[in-house]
Parts: C-alpha cells; sequence; structure tokens
C-alpha cells in the first residue's frame, strides 16, 4: 500500500481505521486500472486486428487477469500477514532473490510506466503544438524534465492525498469516455462496421492467432494495477466484498475497454485506424463530432495522466522504501525526510524516469515502447504471485481448516492464472523480455549490497543458477543492442 493509500485510510483523530464499503473498494479497482492505457486502445488494436480478433482477444485478457484478480484475492486471505506488496508474495514463496528481482521488475515496471505517462501528454499537446511532435521532441523532454522534478518537489513536501485526487480524477476520465463510446456507437456505420469484422479486405494482418497475440501486450497494460483491489482487504466492512469489488471492477473496466474499441469499428475503416496518432480516441472522436472534440478528450488525457502520474510515483518510491525497511535494498532506500516521505527511494526513482524519458529522443516509436516494456517487466511479479498461489495450494499451507474442494478450485485459479502469465511472456517477445534482463542483471549490485548490510548469506545455490541466467539474457541484451539485433 502506497503511503498515501495508507493516509485515505484514517481518520483524523487519532488514526482510527475506517473501514470501507464495497462501492468504496469497486471504485478504487477503477481508479486504479483506468489511466493513460485506454485512449491509446484504438490505434493499437487498428494495428494488430478487425472486430474478430479484438473480440477473442478481450474475452482471453479478460478470464486471464479476473484469474490473476482472484490470485491476489485468495493470496490476501492465505497469507494475510504478507502484507509488504507484491513482491513479498514471490520471497515467501521462491526465496530472497526471486523477493527482490520481483520488487525490481515492480518498481522499473512503474518507471517506464511513469516516463509513458509524459510522453504520453506531451504526443496529445503535438495535436495542437507541433515543437512537441509525438512525444519525443526536444521541447517535449524539455516539459516532460519540468513536470517530473514538479511533482518530485510536491511529494517530498508530504503530500499525502493521491487516492483522494485520484478518486476525483476518476470521474473526469470515465465521463468522457462514456461520452466517446455513445457518441460513436450512436455514428455507427453499418458497411463500415461489417468491413472491419476480419479486416482482411485491407491487407494481410496475419491469422487469427497472430492478430490475437499481437494485442495481448497491450490488453495486460490496461489492466496494471489489478493486484491493488487485494491491498484493501483488511479495511473492508465485510471480508467478502474484496472479491465481490474485484470482479465488479474488473467487469466494468473490462466493458469500457471493449466498447471503446468496438466503437472505434463502427466509424472508421481498420488502415484509418491504424494510421491515427497516439492518442488516437482523440483522432477517432474529432473525426465524428469535427475539432471541439479534439479539445474535449485531449483535456480528458491530461486530467487522468496527471492523476495517475502522481499515484503511481509514490508507488513506484514505496516499492523501493518498503524491500529497504526490509533489510532485501540497502538500508539507504529505507531514508526518510522530516515529512515521512521516502526520499531517497524518491529520488532515485525520479532519475530513473529522467534518464528513461532520455531514451525518447533515440527510440523510433517512444509511446510504444514504453507502453511495452513497462508490461514485460510487470509480469515477473505477475508471475511469481501467481505461481506462489499455486504452490501454496499444492502444498495445503494456508488452507487449514478448509474444504478439499476450495483448496482445489483456488489451485486450478492459480494454475490458469500461472499459464496466462506465461502466455504474455510469450506474447512479449524475447526483446524485451531482454531488455528487462539488461535492467534486473546490473540491479542485482543492490541485492549484494543489502545483503552485505545485514551480514546474510549472498545466494543459495538454485539462487545462483537464477542469477547466472539473468545475467546471460542481460548479456544477449546489451550485445543485441550494440550489434543492432535489438532496435529501440
Amino acid at each position: 500500500m502506497t503511503t498515501s493509500e495508507k493516509a485515505s485510510t484514517e481518520t483524523e483523530e487519532g488514526g482510527a481505521v475506517q473501514k470501507m464499503t464495497l462501492p468504496t473498494l469497486t471504485a478504487m479497482v477503477i481508479g486504479g486500472m483506468v489511466g493513460a492505457g485506454v485512449f491509446s486502445l484504438p490505434g493499437r488494436f487498428g494495428v494488430a486486428t478487425g472486430i474478430l480478433g479484438s473480440l477473442i482477444a478481450w474475452a482471453i485478457a479478460g478470464a486471464g487477469m479476473l484469474m490473476l484478480a482472484f490470485v491476489f484475492q485468495n493470496l490476501a486471505l492465505r497469507k494475510p500477514e504478507l502484507d509488504s506488496g507484491v513482491f513479498i508474495y514471490a520471497k515467501a514463496g521462491f526465496g530472497d532473490y526471486a523477493g527482490f528481482n520481483s520488487a525490481v521488475g515492480f518498481w522499473a515496471s512503474t518507471v517506464a510506466g511513469n516516463a509513458f505517462y509524459w510522453v504520453f501528454i506531451t504526443a496529445t499537446l503535438g495535436a495542437f503544438f507541433d515543437g512537441f511532435g509525438d512525444g519525443d521532441t526536444v521541447l517535449a523532454l524539455l516539459l516532460s524534465t519540468v513536470g517530473v522534478w514538479a511533482f518530485h518537489v510536491l511529494i517530498a513536501r508530504g503530500v499525502r492525498d493521491a487516492a483522494v485526487i485520484n478518486r476525483i480524477v476518476t470521474i473526469f476520465k470515465i465521463l468522457p469516455i462514456l461520452v466517446f463510446i455513445v457518441v460513436l456507437l450512436l455514428s455507427l456505420d453499418a458497411g463500415v462496421f461489417a468491413d472491419n469484422w476480419t479486416a482482411y479486405g485491407y491487407g494481410d494482418l496475419g491469422s487469427l492467432d497472430e492478430q490475437v497475440r499481437n494485442t495481448m501486450i497491450i490488453t495486460t497494460f490496461v489492466f496494471l494495477g489489478i493486484e491493488g483491489a487485494s491491498v484493501y482487504s483488511r479495511y473492508a466492512t465485510k471480508r467478502e466484498d474484496v472479491g465481490r469489488a474485484t470482479v465488479m471492477g474488473l467487469l466494468s473496466v473490462l466493458s469500457i475497454f471493449s466498447l471503446v474499441t468496438l466503437s472505434s469499428y463502427a466509424v472508421m475503416p481498420q488502415p484509418e485506424i491504424a494510421g491515427t496518432r497516439q492518442p488516437s480516441m482523440v483522432g477517432l472522436f474529432a473525426h465524428v463530432v469535427g475539432d471541439w472534440g479534439e479539445a474535449f478528450i485531449s483535456i480528458a488525457v491530461i486530467v487522468s495522466v496527471l492523476g495517475a502520474y502522481l499515484a503511481w510515483t509514490l508507488m513506484a518510491a514505496e516499492v523501493m522504501y518498503i524491500p529497504a525497511r526490509n533489510q532485501d535494498f540497502p538500508e539507504f532506500l529505507g531514508r526518510e525526510n522530516d515529512n515521512g516521505t521516502p526520499i531517497t527511494a524518491l529520488v532515485v526513482t525520479s532519475i530513473a524516469v529522467q534518464s528513461v524519458l532520455l531514451l525518447t529522443l533515440v527510440v523510433a516509436d517512444a509511446l510504444n515502447f514504453l507502453l511495452d516494456l513497462c508490461t514485460s517487466l510487470a509480469l515477473v511479479p505477475y508471475f511469481l504471485a501467481a505461481a506462489y498461489s499455486l504452490k501454496l495450494s499444492l502444498t495445503g499451507e494456508g488452507y487449514e481448516g478448509e474444504s478439499r474442494g476450495v483448496q482445489r478450485r483456488e489451485g486450478i485459479i492459480a494454475g490458469i492464472a500461472t499459464v496466462y502469465t506465461l502466455f504474455l511472456f510469450d506474447a512479449a517477445g524475447l526483446e524485451f523480455l531482454l531488455l528487462s534482463a539488461v535492467i534486473l542483471g546490473p540491479a542485482s549490485l543492490l541485492y549484494v549490497k543489502a545483503r552485505s548490510e545485514s551480514g546474510r548469506r549472498l545466494f543459495t545455490p538454485t539462487e545462483i543458477g537464477l542469477f547466472v541466467i539473468i545475467v546471460a539474457a542481460g548479456v544477449t541484451g546489451v550485445v543485441g543492442l550494440w550489434t543492432g539485433r535489438i532496435t529501440l
């Protein structure tokens, strides 16, 4: 739980914990998932597939992410003492080094996501001011830099109301999306919709299997944050409300995402959707309603992304801070300033976001590169959490007093979630897996330092093998970048 979220659950009198009702929990699930990604959906799907492929993709993604949501819910029930974040499940199930890599992967994912936010904002401004281009110009970099450090100062001074801000922002980002869906469906062109069913008449998009596979990363990106629902389990008025909120929130968000995609196919041929500049919802809406639509959706994009950036910056800092307090990261990353902000972790996070933004000057397609990198890095903690849940169901740990039927049912859920995350690794492609290793490999130096500070054994024999694999993959990634086999 982020510092802001902790604060939002306390009253002003004596820090008594407030209980959260089902509507509040559901709103948090929805607000956590609806961010910048939804505004890029039409273009990302238009490049990859037609209507049939998108329906299959959303069905697979919805089912897979629902299983993953149940995994986090079940872990909260079976292991309520593990409340230090997603990484703690990997540590509990597979050892300290696996937990460390899960934490680094999640942190690096938030960093890439936060860099994506700034590129997305400046790309949106590029529709009105040519100097911002697609978010990959020097002017865009300068504005993003100002934004990164302005938020850094704000958070360092003790801002704690990110959760409150996000609840307000959620309303302002959901309403324009609903307007987009209604307007485009009312403007449906039956001929265009029919031609977009498979979109084969426009060119070769590959087999249906290839089309679906090519959409998996974007469907995963828009669902990032689904694990947040289980965080609030101990604050729920009723324990079972967590599961209900997770399902209701996920189904609501899935409906919104799929309708944004389908409504886009109702008004514009697939090749034109594919060629729409990002954020593609802007161009689609303007195509139907005229120039005012461009400003309408653009404002929604900026409001949504700035609200999300504040919350995710706090989360990125805390993903470093919590492991440092648990001696899994070096001690210096656990330092706070006078305002109680994890300042060292915040500084490292802001510098990392700034460094990633510099890459936008040399990356061919900055928006899609950062989106894919962010998602690929998040797969590591997701997979390890699902695998840990599967391990618990197989060993029976945490199921004392439960029936075999419950244990078997949760084991099936964990198994499906594990297979789904493995499928996502395949969909991400070798390029992004190697780039992930380029980050995880050098980060192991932090693990070495943390272990030496506490005088603990560096690696077990199994961890040595994992370390060698990560370093070898990282070296392969660096060589691929050097030789041009991997392009950014």
